[in-house]
């Protein structure tokens, strides 16, 4: 497989994954949020990049892991 094939197949990982979180993530909940967990939140749905996300958020990551549960949100790896 090529470099460009496997690239091409990452994308494709990547996108797959950022829909399902899109799709099970409960808005409403998210939108209640404070400013700051709400654009951390909507962070990890676009990216999946937790790490960051919880640096965003302010909280521990295991906090936000929690977090996540309560948004529905997965951690699609």
């Amino acid at each position: 497989m090529s470099l460009e094939e496997r690239l091409r197949k990452w994308l494709e990982l990547e996108r797959e994954a950022r829909e399902v979180r899109r799709r099970m993530a409960d808005w409403d909940f998210i939108r209640r949020q404070p400013p700051r967990l709400r654009a951390a939140l909507v962070y990890y749905v676009e990216t999946g990049d937790i790490r960051t996300s919880a640096k965003l958020s302010g909280l521990e990551l295991e906090d936000f892991r929690e977090l996540l549960r309560r948004a529905n949100v997965p951690v699609v790896v």
